[in-house]
């Protein structure tokens, strides 16, 4: 009887205490089979919709091939601009003013810049002084320039007819710093004297007469072979001007 209590007493305690859960060496043991319940349905997808059409592609320009037939010429390269002068203009007088194409352009010294190839004309006046007027070959590159004007400047020529009491003879007068000479084919009045010894020299315009007395010698009269008193006159006035300025020195 009693070992029939001990079972029984034995049997309600493994039925009431808990149970520890078996530890096992294994590892983990195999996943759950899944689960046999019907997933949600899914929505309806969409239709899809047509894609955009493309932009078209645009194609860089090309550049053109070279041709094989021959090397290609360079481009000819821009004539350049001819070179400009550069003028330095100096006087021997001091104030002197400088125009050159009948431009102001200052007083001397002074520097014209940039100016042109070719013939200009140049103006230089000083008070006291006869201005002086030349014509001017300008080249690329700098030019120095004096203007003179207490120079001595006579170079004048005159085809004159020269009266004798009986008929005429014909030759050229010439004129210089250092003298009066009367060229012609008439060996008898030919002469040729330094201007300090011309001792008469007058004009006579109305009359187209010039007269010339050498110191000593003999007197002239001469007329122009057209009978033009301007060429007389203007003859005249270069030749005394250098005469007196002779005379004074």
């Amino acid at each position: 009887m009693a070992v029939i209590v001990g079972v029984f007493v034995a049997g309600a305690a493994y039925l009431i205490l808990p149970r520890r859960p078996a530890i096992s060496n294994a590892g983990p043991g195999p996943s759950p089979p899944p689960s046999r319940e019907t997933p949600p349905p899914t929505a309806p997808s969409e239709p899809a919709t047509s894609a955009a059409p493309a932009a078209p592609r645009t194609s860089a320009p090309r550049t053109p091939r070279r041709t094989t037939g021959g090397p290609t010429s360079a481009p000819t390269p821009a004539a350049a601009s001819p070179e400009l002068g550069t003028l330095r203009i100096a006087a021997d007088v001091p104030g002197a003013q400088v125009f050159l194409d009948r431009q102001y352009i200052g007083v001397a010294p002074i520097t014209a810049e940039n100016v042109k190839p070719g013939t200009h004309q140049l103006n230089v006046t000083a008070e006291g002084f006869d201005g002086i007027a030349r014509s001017i070959d300008v080249e690329p590159g700098p030019r120095d320039l004096t203007v003179r004007f207490r120079e001595v400047r006579l170079n004048a020529t005159l085809a004159v007819v020269h009266k004798h009491r009986m008929g005429s003879c014909t030759g050229q007068l010439l004129a210089t710093p250092q003298g009066l000479r009367y060229e012609t084919s008439d060996k008898v009045d030919r002469f040729d004297v330094p201007l300090k010894d011309i001792e008469t020299f007058t004009v006579d315009y109305q009359d187209k007469n010039l007269r010339v007395k050498v110191r000593k010698g003999k007197q002239y009269n001469f007329t122009d072979p057209d009978g033009n008193s301007d060429r007389l006159f203007v003859f005249h006035r270069d030749v005394e001007k250098v005469r007196l300025r002779v005379a004074q020195e």
